[in-house]
């Protein structure tokens, strides 16, 4: 039944035998649509011509997939509306299966509608709805085509006849090619009479009909490239008068008012001039350059995605470098980390040397300070010693000059030798008792050393708890060294003049001596304190002054 009534509509001829041949029976269960479908295509499909009757064949494919697909829910448009979207939907949709309508098809066509019903298009409610729709699919379905429209989300304060007006217009152009149609006068070519007619102007032909229902059909006018539409001056009372020229025939007409003459005017022309250039409808082409923009689109989109991956992969591989690197980061951040590690260590090994070096330089310091005051000490004694041998000095002249005069009286010289040598001893005895009075203080001096030595333990103990004024103690032992390369200075000023006056003993012939730690022999005392010279040097001048007034007599 199927194949018959396909040929039926197709016009093309049914052949039983061939249908019997393809479907004979075996043993491989009924028949699938993958097995119908080698058989439309070869018996069918390849015979038809294109003389048969589209909307026909469209409402035959209709009857048999709408009851099944169709919406139950109640919509907003009749049944014979809803055929008329789905042939639309099979127009506009791509030529791939599943068939489906893309987003910018979906705006063509509901703008087309919107426009037909005299409303405005809302854009922005289309952008949500497409927003909607691209994170979901791809498309819409025909039945999903037909719920939308029928939903009326795109047409609300439209009733059902303004709706059903404007898909019958829609149609009537994408479908049916109907580029203008509306009432129009007819001047008859036998009767010369004027005779309303409702025209349809198509690609390459207009129709007049009795009414718009298109049911009585009075004639048509072949449309060419020769072919051509001129305006003509009102006459014999009729009004927006324009006149089509074929090859064989002149059709006078007459239209409601000037702006319907001069928009047939534009359509007819428009009309013949794709007929001359052999272009197909505006529609047909404008679907066509929307496809291949798509098409153009697609190719950029999936040249682009190629693009993608290939920085994807690019990317990976920066990523693979970048892990790489990151791995090679943490090892030296390790590295860094355990060379911190040591460098703390160090740091704190360099700490408590550095502690070490400070106590160990605070003695040093303490020990400094008592050898400042103890050569201060001596300093002073020193000085007080070189003040005495000055005037020593001064009284060894005045003795010498005596000398000289006592040459003569050897024997009153002697006397004075005994006496001075009287004197010596008791000043040594003197001297004794001094040394005695010298370690007495010097058992208190190791009593106040020990005392320091507490002192210290104790300071070192309070160095522990006083690490944070470290500062102020580093300050000090800056303004330490600096006092200590003063006296340092002093010193090194007094050594210079302790050997300046080194010199000038020795040119005095030694008559005069430097404090020097004596030697382990007794020493003599004189009334002026311990003898300036040891018991040989007394017997050696002696000796020496004996021989020189030996040699004067």
């Amino acid at each position: 039944v199927l194949s018959h009534n396909l040929c039926t509509v197709l016009n093309v001829p049914h052949d039983p035998v061939a249908l019997e041949e393809h479907f004979r029976d075996d043993d491989e269960g009924p028949v699938s649509n993958q097995g119908y479908m080698p058989y439309l295509n070869k018996f069918i499909l390849e015979k038809v011509q294109g003389n048969f009757d589209k909307v026909e064949f469209n409402r035959m494919c209709w009857t048999l997939c709408a009851k099944k697909n169709l919406s139950k829910s109640p919509l907003l448009i009749s049944d014979e509306d809803a055929f008329k979207v789905w042939v639309l939907f099979n127009f506009l949709s791509e030529d791939k299966y599943p068939l489906i309508i893309v987003p910018e098809e979906i705006e063509y066509l509901l703008k087309k509608i919107t426009e037909a019903m005299g409303a405005g298009w809302q854009q922005e409610q289309f952008d949500h709805y497409k927003i909607a729709l691209n994170t979901s699919r791809e498309g819409l379905s025909a039945w999903e085509l037909i719920d939308l429209i029928g939903s009326g989300q795109f047409s609300k304060g439209m009733d059902r006849q303004t709706v059903s007006m404007a898909i019958n217009e829609v149609f009537n152009e994408l479908i049916l090619d109907v580029l203008k149609q509306g009432y129009m006068l007819k001047k008859g070519h036998k009767r010369k009479n004027w005779m309303e007619r409702w025209f349809v102007l198509k690609p390459n032909i207009i129709s007049y009909y009795v009414s718009e229902d298109l049911k009585d059909k009075k004639g048509d006018i072949i449309l060419d490239g020769n072919c051509c539409v001129e305006a003509l001056p009102d006459k014999d009372g009729k009004k927006c008068l324009f006149l089509i020229k074929c090859l064989d025939k002149t059709f006078e007409i007459s239209a409601s008012d000037k702006k319907k003459k001069q928009e047939w005017i534009q359509a007819i022309q428009s009309t013949v001039s794709l007929l001359r250039a052999g272009s197909p409808p505006p529609h047909k082409e404008a679907r066509q350059k929307r496809k291949e923009l798509r098409q153009k689109l697609q190719a950029e989109q999936e040249e682009l995605e190629r693009q993608m991956k290939e920085l994807q992969a690019a990317n990976e591989n920066k990523q693979k470098e970048l892990e790489t690197v990151r791995k090679q980061l943490e090892a030296a951040a390790a590295r860094a980390a355990e060379e911190e590690k040591k460098r703390l260590q160090t740091q704190v090994e360099l700490q408590d040397r550095f502690s070490l070096e400070l106590e160990r330089e605070k003695m040093v310091r303490q020990k400094m300070e008592e050898q400042v005051a103890q050569k201060s000490s001596e300093l002073e004694q020193y000085l007080q010693r070189v003040r005495e041998l000055e005037e020593m000095y001064k009284q060894l002249q005045e003795a010498l000059e005596d000398e000289k005069q006592a040459r003569q009286d050897e024997e009153t010289v002697r006397k004075l030798q005994a006496r001075l040598l009287e004197e010596e001893t008791a000043k040594r005895a003197e001297l004794e008792k001094w040394h005695l009075q010298q370690q007495q203080t010097i058992q208190m001096t190791e009593a106040e050393k020990q005392e320091l030595e507490n002192q210290r333990m104790m300071k070192e103990q309070a160095l522990q708890v006083a690490m944070e004024q470290l500062k102020q103690l580093e300050l000090e032992r800056k303004e330490a060294l600096e006092q200590y390369e003063e006296v340092k200075k002093k010193l090194e000023t007094a050594a210079n003049n302790t050997k300046s006056w080194k010199d000038k003993v020795a040119h005095h012939e030694g008559l005069i001596r430097l404090i020097e730690p004596g030697s382990k022999n007794p020493h003599l005392i004189t009334n002026w304190g311990p003898a300036a010279f040891t018991e040989a040097e007394l017997e050696q001048r002696q000796r020496s002054w004996k021989g020189k007034k030996a040699t004067s007599e």
